[in-house]
């Protein structure tokens, strides 16, 4: 059952508006953590991440996995999660590795560029 209050917006129309000035503060800081992953992606894709970007992309996967589902963007979240697992691990680079994260980065990224406010 929907109740409405006083001004007549349904509980659920205003949490929606409400996650939806959440998005639009947050989208610079969103927006920023994807380009950090492309980034490392790309940096990873040419030869050895430095210890400084690996920890960057990490903590910028972490942030995203936790924040994305929040806002509807449940995809978002398992790509953010992989990601951070792939940074997570200490491995060779290579440019199929770069190029796997990379599309996953340009996904997130799309996600990103393409959310609708809620209606």
């Amino acid at each position: 059952m929907i109740t409405t209050s006083q001004s007549g917006v349904s509980q659920e129309a205003a949490l929606a508006q409400a996650l939806d000035g959440l998005w639009q503060r947050f989208l610079p800081q969103i927006r920023e953590r994807v380009a950090i992953l492309e980034s490392a992606a790309a940096a990873l894709a040419a030869g050895p991440l430095t210890e400084e970007l690996r920890e960057a992309a990490l903590a910028a996967a972490h942030k995203l996995a936790g924040t994305l589902g929040t806002f509807g963007l449940t995809r978002g979240t398992v790509l953010a999660r992989e990601l951070e697992c792939a940074f997570a691990r200490e491995s060779s680079p290579g440019s199929d590795r770069g190029v796997n994260l990379a599309a996953n980065a340009a996904e997130l990224r799309a996600m990103v560029e393409d959310r609708k406010p809620s209606a």
